[in-house]
């Protein structure tokens, strides 16, 4: 359903241009409704003449303009745009947030009382309409911004509404899940190729391997154990090969890796929070 708002995205980014693609595909957004910011004159020129929507290079202009404005520049330039911003926010815009590791309380800081905030944690898969996204509430934000939130990342994937406390583990798992199926498909494809698969089939087969079992678990919403022992038949192949990976700790490190990455977000998050450049 159309939200029927102009929406300002600040940062031209691959994250950025998934979500207007989303956004056009879904009939969320028309081409006018959609307004880029960048400092990179040939990126946003690109996107105009791709998508049809409009562009400029000036942030201020941008949020005065729209009714929901999408912070998508990286985290390390978030503060110089939230002080620039500031002076054209207020209760009727509706801010999102896009940027790992950028606690809500940091954004109210700058941008002032009463804006109402949504932070939000998509991954890369939105860039081909396959994102997993988490979004939470700042103190102002109402039920009816969160449903602007999630028709905006339903558009690019699937979405879940959680408290801010677990975005650091949202950022563990899906956020960072990505580079671990990665980095699985890599190690399948090398087994095939170790088995005389050629590399091109060796990674094809790996990566369809992979895509058609999460659709599997998606679509009939079985525990995935239960679909594992659907596949493992006695003294069959599968449970040889669950033997190997169950003997090589692979739960154990993937639950660590989710942990770990959980951790490091919490610890970027207090890093922001405590520098001077955000302090009052």
């Amino acid at each position: 359903m159309p939200l029927g708002k102009t929406i300002a995205f600040l940062g031209a980014g691959n994250m950025a241009e998934a979500l207007v693609k989303g956004l056009l595909r879904a009939g969320v957004a028309s081409p006018p409704e959609i307004l880029l910011t960048d400092r990179r004159k040939d990126r946003l020129a690109d996107l105009e003449k791709r998508y049809g929507v409009r562009t400029t290079t000036d942030n201020l202009v941008a949020v005065q303009e729209a009714a929901i404005v999408v912070l998508s520049v990286k985290p390390q330039v978030m503060n110089k745009v939230l002080v620039e911003i500031a002076p054209a926010l207020d209760d009727s815009k509706l801010v999102i947030s896009i940027a790992a590791g950028v606690p809500l309380a940091a954004v109210e800081r700058k941008v002032g009382h009463g804006v109402r905030i949504i932070r939000t944690m998509p991954n890369t898969p939105a860039l081909v309409g396959a994102g997993a996204t988490a979004i939470s509430a700042g103190e102002h934000a109402t039920p009816e911004d969160m449903e602007q939130a999630k028709a905006l990342f339903d558009a690019v994937g699937r979405t879940v509404v959680v408290d801010e406390v677990l975005l650091d583990a949202v950022t563990g798992l899906s956020g960072s899940g990505p580079a671990y199926v990665f980095l699985i498909i890599e190690a399948l494809s090398d087994a095939g190729v170790k088995m005389g698969l050629d590399r091109r089939n060796a990674q094809d087969l790996a990566a369809q391997t992979v895509l058609g079992s999460a659709q599997l678990l998606i679509e009939t919403g079985e525990h995935p154990g239960r679909l594992k022992d659907q596949v493992t038949s006695p003294g069959g192949t599968a449970i040889a090969g669950l033997h190997t990976l169950e003997a090589g700790g692979l739960r154990t490190t993937l639950m660590n890796a989710v942990e770990a990455a959980t951790q490091r977000s919490h610890e970027l998050g207090r890093r922001f929070l405590e520098a001077k450049d955000v302090e009052d």
